[in-house]
């Protein structure tokens, strides 16, 4: 049993998709201790009409399909799909049985010091956390708010909590798995993002994109949201639905961010501002340099001088750099232009199943340089990196992602300044409303 109940501890999952026998599931649904749901929950609200949603994500976007399975017309979830079909003749399963026990004791092994600002905000944290109150880390990029995660989750470990902390990019999740298995060291966690290893015993600290928590329910005593202003979450209900669905009912969400939108700003009970980097420099403030039809220079196979010049010094003074895209084929076009000045300079984008390996690469100072789209503006940190945006002006390029960016900027106490610049063709509300906000950021640091 106990290989079954960690698995399925705080879980909802596809009945079909278990790691067990399907013999061991039904003896277990005899007993009691499972129980079976249907996929697609339906709820008569007249005598001709019904509602119908997805009993995993709450989707009500369902289409209808000939199955094979049950030889008749199924309707079938085409949001979640990808965590395997849910459709009306397959069941969802939830463990009901004994509470698994949680263990009491972790070690905790960071050796660093938080400065005053993070200390404080720590601590206001963890009294939230006592208080059963819903907190914001306003903290601006590189004020080091990882670290300040470790006593409250220290804290909670040892109270036999379980815990969630949940980001919308897959690219936060890699960053944080070695530093929380480097603090707690005796803690088993898991780190689940698309396509990472199936994990079948049961972890008391999980680290996890958003959408993976649409197989969770009921499971986390308190659940942190890093990034939460990032996308997709932001724009899409049904992970908002995930995070609050894979909480215990009592538990209130915490989040973090450098960029919180007036309505996290809402959201929260009690808000913690960090205006400091750990290491106690000022923020790179942003330079705005024009870069006329760039786009029509590439599609005729060449690079803009200044584009190229900034390169070429970068990699003059063998400084890692990454170059921010406002679509994939742009980058893509550019891309062998790049590759002209240097063979080592790559591409990566939100599809790209070699992402994770370039980056590490670029932080191993075996590539020079990466092209990107936005799914590298935050939660990456590699030394001495220097940063441009091209087309700093286009419409995806909002206030909050421009700040995101050149927070990948001076992160290391060794390198705590670097060159941020926004290659334009017309200086934007939000490039202004970015660097103001980072000079306004730095101003209160002086006044500390």
């Amino acid at each position: 049993m106990k290989d079954v109940q960690a698995f399925l501890s705080g879980r909802i999952w596809l009945k079909e998709h278990t790691p067990f026998p399907s013999s061991v599931i039904d003896y277990f649904i005899n007993k009691g201790f499972i129980t079976p749901h249907k996929g697609i929950q339906s709820n008569q609200l007249s005598q001709t009409k019904q509602h119908h949603q997805c009993r995993r994500c709450a989707s009500k976007q369902l289409t209808a399909y000939h199955c094979a399975k049950c030889n008749g017309t199924c309707l079938y979830c085409r949001h979640c799909i990808r965590m395997g079909r849910v459709s009306s003749c397959t069941e969802l399963i939830t463990w009901t049985g004994p509470k698994i026990e949680s263990i009491l004791e972790h070690s905790f092994s960071w050796s660093g010091t938080l400065t005053p600002q993070q200390a404080q905000a720590s601590e206001e944290l963890l009294n939230s956390i006592h208080k059963n109150q819903s907190h914001l880390i306003h903290a601006v990029c590189g004020a080091g708010k990882t670290e300040l995660l470790f006593p409250a989750i220290f804290d909670l470990l040892k109270q036999g909590k379980r815990v969630c902390v949940a980001t919308p990019r897959t690219d936060v999740v890699l960053e944080l798995v070695p530093r929380f298995q480097q603090v707690f060291p005796q803690t088993i966690i898991h780190a689940l993002y698309g396509g990472s290893p199936e994990h079948t015993n049961y972890a008391q600290l999980i680290l996890a994109t958003t959408h993976q928590l649409l197989r969770f329910e009921e499971a986390f005593d308190v659940v942190f949201v890093d990034e939460a202003d990032a996308f997709p979450y932001t724009v899409d209900k049904s992970l908002q639905c995930a995070v609050q669905k894979a909480k215990k009912t009592h538990a209130v969400v915490h989040t973090i961010t450098a960029t919180p939108s007036n309505e996290l700003l809402e959201q929260a009970d009690n808000i913690s501002l960090i205006s400091q980097r750990f290491h106690g420099f000022s923020l790179p403030v942003p330079r705005f340099v024009g870069l006329w039809n760039y786009r029509k220079h590439m599609h005729k196979g060449k690079l803009s001088r200044k584009l190229e010049r900034w390169t070429q010094q970068c990699l003059k003074n063998d400084q890692p750099f990454l170059l921010f895209f406002p679509t994939i084929s742009l980058m893509e076009r550019a891309l062998p232009l790049f590759q002209q000045m240097h063979q080592d300079i790559l591409a990566v984008h939100a599809e790209d199943p070699d992402r994770k390996e370039k980056v590490l690469q670029l932080r191993e100072k075996k590539v020079c340089g990466l092209l990107t789209t936005t799914i590298l503006e935050r939660g990456i940190t590699i030394p001495n990196v220097q940063v441009a945006v091209v087309g700093a002006d286009e419409a995806i390029f909002t206030s909050s992602a421009l700040i995101q960016i050149s927070g990948r900027v001076g992160r290391s106490v060794n390198h705590p300044d670097g060159d941020i610049v926004f290659f334009h063709h017309g200086i934007s509300f939000s490039m202004d409303k970015a660097k103001a906000t980072i000079e306004a950021h730095n101003e209160k640091r002086s006044k500390l």
